[in-house]
């Protein structure tokens, strides 16, 4: 049976079958059935990504996300395996693009000295911070602010893969995973560790209202940072800076309020 020409059905009945029997050459199927799904999430995580991140290795990286997926899937929670593995795949490019370390460090500690900035300032204030509160309390013009969020850009989308641990390895829940579309607050698309991720929905839902649409548009959506700027009716920088300042933002948030849950 051609992969490309298989209906829902016939899909679900081979879903069936693989979880009763492991047959590798079901897995192999499975595989070569969603194997598209890792170019394209590898194609969204390369935008923005340096020269020396290879497309191959991020297409690599992918398919043991995918693999993974596979195995841990569980057809009877009635969630789509395109969405579910989907993560997965992204979780795995970016474990991988951490391990080889692939942000410079300059970059790397500017990020860091914005989150802890957005951290203090938020917990103080009780509120967003805005771009120019912000500015002063990293002794920056804001002009010099908007050309920070540029240079770390390119290293925040990796952030919202971060995890909160529960428990053990196993037990864990994604910031990406947490995000939602405004469409569907259908509870059951909140599978498991509601606490946790009723924290992070709450502090997504507090974001200022461009950098919420961005991420959400991106992540959930799956447009690009250009597709995202038409919607918006703004530049593709000015997307990008969005996206950097939401994922700074919540870092901050989630790490004021950690301790609390933890």
């Amino acid at each position: 049976m051609a992969e490309q020409l298989m209906t829902e059905k016939e899909e679900q009945d081979l879903w069936r079958d693989y979880k009763k029997r492991r047959d590798p050459a079901i897995r192999d199927a499975l595989v070569r059935l969603y194997a598209p799904l890792v170019k394209y999430v590898a194609g969204k995580v390369a935008v923005g990504m340096p020269q020396n991140v290879e497309f191959d290795d991020l297409v690599g990286y992918g398919v043991f996300g995918l693999f993974d997926a596979i195995e841990k899937f569980d057809p009877e929670k009635h969630v789509k395996f395109k969405t579910y593995a989907v993560t997965r795949i992204r979780g795995a490019i970016f474990d991988e693009l951490r391990s080889i370390d692939w942000v410079p460090r300059s970059v790397r500690q500017k990020s860091r000295e914005v989150e802890d900035a957005i951290r203090r300032l938020e917990s103080s204030l009780g509120r967003a911070a805005t771009d120019e509160e912000i500015a002063k309390e990293l002794g920056m013009s804001s002009k010099e602010f908007e050309k920070t969020m540029m240079k770390v850009s390119g290293t925040s989308i990796m952030s919202l893969n971060d995890v909160w641990y529960t428990g053990d390895d196993n037990d864990k829940v994604s910031i990406a995973d947490s995000i939602e579309s405004p469409h569907s607050m259908n509870p059951d698309t909140i599978v498991e560790k509601d606490e946790i991720r009723r924290v992070i929905v709450q502090s997504i839902k507090e974001l200022p209202d461009k950098e919420k649409k961005v991420l959400v548009l991106y992540y959930y959506e799956d447009l690009t940072l250009k597709e995202i700027g038409k919607v918006l009716e703004v530049t593709e920088s000015r997307v990008s800076q969005l996206h950097t300042k939401a994922i700074a933002r919540l870092k901050a948030k989630l790490t004021n309020i950690r301790k609390g849950i933890m």
